[in-house]
């Protein structure tokens, strides 16, 4: 009896790692109270192995994603420029056509990497994102070109806002958060240009600037429970809008002059009017308290507007002491808020925007108030007396936020042990 030669064994797939991956602070902040509990008996060494193997340390930001991010953006913008230098060289159809498939070309790459993605696991692919970043990116050209087709000024503010719609659109469809914060942006930009578009009015573009910060700081509380990942940005740029909105309403030369209620106006701050009622009913716990503090500070800086005082700067009085007093304790009261949010976030990102935020604040209004009182280099003394003031405040109330947060979690870990036994 012959033997028939063995069947060749199949090649073996790359193994897949389904570890959940945690940063590096995070990962040292688990081993450490993985390390505690089996101290205190509540674990012995087989769990703690069992805990610690289903986390995986990733940084957020890999080098690969860095250069594939930048190299998108690079190459998005250049498209762009393209579009914009109006290539002479081919017609208008020529040109609409030409922009509209390198267009597809990149949205079809991104989708076929993306179909790719089930040999690799559940990992993200950042060659995935960036593609959708660019397909994003790419389809601002288009809108423009097909525009000019149509003999309509590039410098619409509608452009803007119909690729910000399209990137939105496609961001949440496919889940790609490189696309959401381009349409994010670009639309943000949209409805404070097509304001300022319609009028030059000071206070429309303080309520511009607020209620775009609205807008966004709701919609990142209504989305939070489903979308977290996608919350962070739409928060950060909210905040971002408030502090500008408040700087600007500081500024004591703007007034209501020419003010005026535009249609577009009107739509935004109803839709700040529904999504921020619509984000405290969904949030839970101190979350609620974020819409609420957008709305504060808006009526503050339109009260700030309203309150038309100091308007000369060569003769300041005692109302423009009041009113630059008055606005000097609310941005530091804003930043304060926006620095307590990224302790209780765990983002460093809006703890460093408020501390850039305020350092731009002060300078200004120092320069602005108090250099016509105080000279030379005592107002750099002076400046520096606040700078080193404000830091030392700043992080004495980081430290108490901080200690009053490690206090709760254990007062509830104590409890929740209580109840278990």
């Amino acid at each position: 009896m012959t033997n028939s030669p063995a069947a060749p064994a199949a090649p073996a797939s790359p193994a897949i790692d389904r570890r959940t991956p945690i940063t590096p602070n995070q990962a040292r902040w688990l081993a450490d109270e993985v390390a505690a509990w089996n101290r205190d008996g509540l674990i012995d060494q087989t769990q703690a192995q069992a805990i610690l193997s289903r986390y995986r340390s990733a940084s957020k930001l890999s080098l690969a994603k860095l250069l594939l991010t930048l190299g998108a953006a690079f190459v998005g913008f250049g498209v762009i420029w393209l579009v914009a230098a109006n290539l002479d060289q081919l017609p208008p159809i020529g040109r609409f056509v030409a922009v509209a498939l390198i267009w597809l070309g990149f949205l079809s790459t991104a989708e076929y990497l993306a179909t790719r993605r089930t040999h690799g696991g559940s990992i993200p692919s950042p060659v995935v994102g960036a593609a959708r970043i660019l397909a994003a990116l790419t389809f601002g050209p288009v809108i423009f070109q097909a525009a000019q087709s149509m003999q309509v000024p590039a410098f619409e503010p509608k452009l803007v806002g119909l690729w910000a719609a399209g990137a939105l659109v496609y961001g949440y469809t496919v889940r790609s958060l490189g696309a959401v914060i381009i349409g994010m942006f670009a639309g943000l930009g949209w409805y404070v240009g097509e304001l300022l578009w319609d009028e030059a009015s000071g206070l429309g573009a303080v309520i511009a600037l607020f209620t775009a910060g609205v807008i966004a700081i709701g919609w990142a509380g209504v989305q939070e429970r489903w979308l977290p990942n996608f919350s962070a940005p739409w928060r950060e740029a909210g905040v971002a809008m408030l502090l500008i909105g408040l700087f600007a309403a500081a500024v004591p030369s703007l007034d209501r002059t020419d003010f005026a209620w535009t249609p577009t106006l009107i739509a935004g701050t109803t839709i700040a009017a529904i999504l921020a009622p619509a984000a405290m009913a969904v949030s839970t716990g101190r979350a609620r308290l974020e819409p609420i503090a957008a709305i504060v500070t808006t009526l503050i800086g339109i009260g700030l507007v309203l309150w038309e005082a100091g308007n000369d700067p060569d003769n300041i009085d005692a109302a423009a002491w009041l009113h630059a007093a008055v606005s000097v304790g609310a941005y530091v009261a804003a930043a304060a808020a926006v620095a307590a949010l990224g302790v209780l976030r765990d983002s460093p990102r809006l703890t460093a925007l408020a501390t850039l935020a305020l350092v731009i604040f002060t300078t200004f209004q120092s320069f602005a108030v108090f250099a016509q009182i105080i000279q030379g280099a005592w107002l750099f003394v002076f400046l520096g007396v606040i700078f080193l003031a404000t830091g030392y405040g700043f992080d004495r109330a980081r430290r108490r936020l901080a200690e009053t947060l490690e206090t709760e979690l254990h007062i509830n870990a104590t409890t929740n042990q209580g109840d278990a036994s």
